[in-house]
């Protein structure tokens, strides 16, 4: 496929997701919204016109994933998509529990050290 048939076939998909499904999107390629700029689809479309053939086939997987996401099951369908490329959930799973772990503990921490303690008469 030519670069510029997969530009039409992602701005095809892009254009079928909800916004939400879109702004995961442009988040993971490092797109942020713009004020008054016409939101994350106008940036991820200008992004889309200067991205590269690797570029449009990650978007392209990445794409047709939140698709299908949003129409069915999502938990099957990003299980099936980790086991077929090879993802350890397990290990991201602990990660990200260790991190709020993490998180918890520093916001409890501040909090106890913020009581007043009395003072001995």
């Amino acid at each position: 496929m030519t670069p510029d048939n997969l530009l039409f076939v992602l701005e095809k998909l892009v254009s079928v997701m909800d916004e939400n499904r879109v702004e995961m999107l442009a988040r993971q390629h490092g797109i942020r919204q713009k004020r008054d700029d016409g939101g994350v689809a106008k940036s991820l479309a200008a992004f889309l016109h200067r991205a590269d053939e690797g570029t449009f086939s990650r978007m392209l997987v990445e794409a047709s994933i939140l698709l299908a996401s949003s129409r069915g099951n999502p938990t099957a369908i990003i299980q099936e998509a980790a086991t077929a490329y090879k993802v350890d959930t397990d290990a991201i799973a602990a990660k990200v529990r260790q991190e709020f772990t993490a998180k918890e503990k520093a916001r409890k921490t501040p909090q106890a050290a913020a009581k007043p303690t009395k003072k001995a008469a």
